[in-house]
């Protein structure tokens, strides 16, 4: 690239934004070169050039709005007129991957990508990128893409899936993606964008370094490896530094050059006559090969890494000229003006012009009605139609589909004796499969072998490999994977092993999947129904990886449903529960399996076999937040708990009935998000003595929610004791019952209130 030095910077009160303003004003009135005869709009701009006039001319268009709106955001952002003023100035040749690409091909944007998302407006008519991403910038109701909520890159109808990332963590949504569109293709789904659509996924040289980012390309080369397709185009927009620390020279090429299944290709940014090409073949080959492709974008960071990064405080002036002298809007001007299109006086207007067009639309967006009020901000969090869900879960319509599945009419499970938790569960997952045939079950270990705990035992061999299948040991790919089945209209069901392999990939439920119908205002959702096996109490195996009570880490999760059945039929019915949240209302579901409580088939006694339960058939459900009440009769005491603790809680009742002739009410929650906190207080109101039971950790542990709860419904002078875990890991071998609380603890709790 050969760019043309701009006039010297000069220090103006060290405010950038106005020296890179004035560089290109004159830069164009100072130009000296021979400008050549104008071309035709299906001429390339410039000899040698790949890029004809109409497409440059789009091109110049969108990096000059891209360009003002950060110039705009700058300027109002003193004036508490617009929120937001991380810019694209540098990135606008970002531009380039819109115009080769298609507005069905869906996009995961880094938040410097104004450039593309400009250029991508024009994909349909009548769509304004300069009134939309000032609503944006404002913080406006009618901000299309989030309502508000937040400034995001996004756009329902040129699919742009709104996210406010943190670092890198879009990467493994977008390839799962890229997934997606080939295994949709495979089971017979119906796609909501072509066949042969691709994924793009754009992300700065720094976040390239970060293990989220890592795990996507490591998942890419793993996928491409085996020969299965996987359309993802990696967009690395390097500039070179991330906010102060500077990426070494080389290190993005040295690093993605060489990787034998994730395909390099490298574009100059800066410059569109020269960048042009270079980008369609990267487009080309991903669209074709269906191979993931890295894009290494060049790129440079003009003005900060946002409007309170004063970089003078930190960077000499010297380095400061001659990054502004790398502006590839000034590059785009020599190319207007050497090839005729545009003269000075033209350009300078287009870039007025383009001001004026940003400066209106942000006061105008300015005057809109911004969130006032708490359940306008809400409202798309957590959306839930009972009984629109309730029909769905009771939807029985599928019994040929069943009868394909379980064999025969008596090999169905509702006509089988009563069976225990990891049974039914897995007769569930049959059943939920063979209802929906967009679900897919997959995670490591479930397909042929069935799970750890043989849950899933059957389900590869009834739905074959297009539908169960294992995973690479990775759970932040694990969920990123969901997240792109349901991008493309699936039902993933994926499985994470052990709740303890949960938090490694905490971020893909917390800040991306839960998120993603908040910050588009409902307008994108991605159902998933997570399960985990959970909890402590395994015999024989264990420590804390396999024995994890930590719950707080979902419950702290904004939106997301998390249910844990304590015995099969619950079980059973709190599936067909979160797979009709997940179809209806697009809500992200996590179930909690204890572990312990698997192949548990006894309560009181060896072989007394009542902790097996008939099979509930289809068109039996139950409602969010619905909880079970053992003797409901009896208000001496009662015990509030879930999962491991209902069955102890009953034997302990047993004994303290002997011991203090107590008649015991046991409760249990089944839901712990969102806490029933209404049936908690009804059962609280008629309890003379309260004990909260909580397998997990002493803080922030469910049972605060509980006791919250009951004190918050007006029983808070009822005599109350917690029984609970304490707060440490859990150790191996029989140590474990130290830490975590037992019958013994509840009936010494019960004597407390005696």
């Amino acid at each position: 690239m050969s760019t043309p030095n701009p006039i010297a910077a000069r220090h103006k009160g060290f405010n950038r934004a106005e020296i890179v303003d004035q560089n290109f004003i004159e830069f164009v009135q100072l130009w000296q070169g021979h400008a050549q005869a104008k071309p035709r709009d299906d001429q390339a701009v410039l000899p040698g050039s790949a890029l004809d006039a109409r497409g440059f001319r789009d091109l110049l268009e969108s990096q000059l709005i891209s360009r003002h709106l950060d110039l705009m955001a700058r300027v109002l952002r003193v004036q508490n007129k617009v929120f937001y003023t991380i810019g694209s100035s540098g990135h606008e040749g970002t531009a380039m991957v819109a115009r080769l690409t298609r507005h069905t091909d869906p996009a995961f944007l880094h938040y410097r990508s104004g450039g593309f998302m400009a250029e991508r407006f024009r994909k349909l008519p009548g769509m304004d990128p300069v009134m939309d991403s000032a609503l944006s910038f404002a913080a406006s109701k009618d901000d299309p893409a989030s309502g508000g909520r937040h400034k995001v890159w996004g756009s329902k109808p040129l699919w742009v899936l709104p996210q406010t990332s943190t670092i890198a963590s879009h990467l493994p949504k977008a390839l799962g993606t890229a997934i997606a569109i080939e295994q949709a293709r495979r089971i017979g789904h119906q796609l909501p964008v072509p066949d042969d659509a691709i994924t793009i996924c754009t992300f700065g040289d720094a976040s390239s370094n970060h293990a989220t980012a890592q795990t996507a390309f490591n998942t890419a080369g793993w996928t491409a490896y085996q020969k299965l397709p996987a359309p993802v185009l990696f967009v690395c927009e390097d500039n070179g530094i991330g906010i102060s620390v500077k990426t070494p020279s080389g290190w993005i090429a040295n690093n993605f050059q060489q990787r034998a299944d994730l395909d390099y290709f490298f574009a100059d940014g800066l410059d569109l006559a020269e960048g042009y090409a270079q980008v369609q073949r990267a487009v080309e080959h991903c669209r074709s090969t269906r191979r993931p492709t890295f894009l290494h974008l060049k790129t440079t960071r003009i003005m900060g890494h946002a409007g309170t990064d004063f970089e003078i405080e930190w960077r000499s002036i010297e380095e400061l000229v001659a990054v502004e002298a790398s502006d590839p809007l000034l590059r785009s001007a020599a190319i207007a003006l050497e090839s005729g299109l545009y003269g000075k006086t033209a350009l300078l207007d287009l870039y007025e012009t383009t001001r004026k067009r940003c400066f209106a639309a942000a006061e105008d967006a300015d005057r809109r009605p911004r969130l006032t009020e708490l359940n306008d901000v809400m409202k798309p969090l957590a959306p839930y139609t009972p009984a629109a869900v309730k029909a769905e879960a009771e939807r029985s319509d599928y019994n040929d589909k069943r009868l394909a599945v379980f064999g025969s009419e008596e090999k169905l499970p509702e006509k089988q004796p009563p069976r225990h938790l990891a049974i039914q569960i897995g007769q569930a997952l049959h059943d939920v499969m063979a209802k929906y045939p967009e679900s897919l079950l997959f995670g490591e270990d479930v397909a042929q072998k069935g799970g750890v705990y043989t849950v899933t035992k059957g389900l590869h061999k009834a739905f074959k490999n297009s539908r169960v299948f294992n995973t690479l040991l990775d759970e932040t790919m694990i969920l990123g994977l969901a997240q792109g089945y349901a991008n493309m209209g699936l039902l993933p069901i994926p499985e994470i092993q052990y709740l303890a392999y949960f938090h490694n990939a905490c971020d893909q439920i917390r800040g991306e999947a839960c998120s993603l119908q908040f910050f588009s205002n409902d307008q994108y959702r991605n159902p998933i129904l997570m399960r985990v096996a959970s909890l402590g109490y395994q015999k024989g195996f264990g420590g804390h990886f396999h024995n994890d009570n930590s719950i707080a880490a979902l419950r702290d999760i904004p939106g997301l449903v998390v249910g844990c059945p304590s015995r099969g039929d619950d079980a059973a019915n709190m599936l067909r529960t979160l797979a009709a949240l997940a179809k209806v209302d697009g809500r992200v579901c996590a179930f909690l399996e204890p572990i312990a409580l698997y192949m548990t088939k006894d309560l009181y006694e060896a072989g007394d076999g009542q902790w097996q339960f008939d099979y509930p058939a289809p068109g039996q459900a139950m409602t969010l937040g619905e909880g079970r009440v053992y003797h409901d009769d009896a208000n001496d005491l009662v015990i509030f708990t879930f999962g491991n603790g209902v069955p102890m809680a009953l034997r302990a009742a047993r004994e303290i009935e002997s011991a203090l002739g107590w008649h015991s009410r046991v409760v249990d929650l089944r839901w712990l998000a969102p806490l029933n906190n209404a049936f908690i207080a009804a059962q609280a109101k008629t309890a003379k003595r309260i004990i909260v039971l909580d397998e997990g950790r002493k803080s922030a542990g469910v049972g605060e929610g509980i006791i919250t709860a009951i004190v918050e419904g007006g029983s808070g002078a009822t005599p109350l004791q917690r029984v609970v875990g304490e707060d440490t890991y859990t150790p191996l071998a029989g140590a474990a019952l130290l830490v975590l609380p037992g019958e013994a603890d509840v009936v010494a709790a019960a004597r407390k209130l005696a």
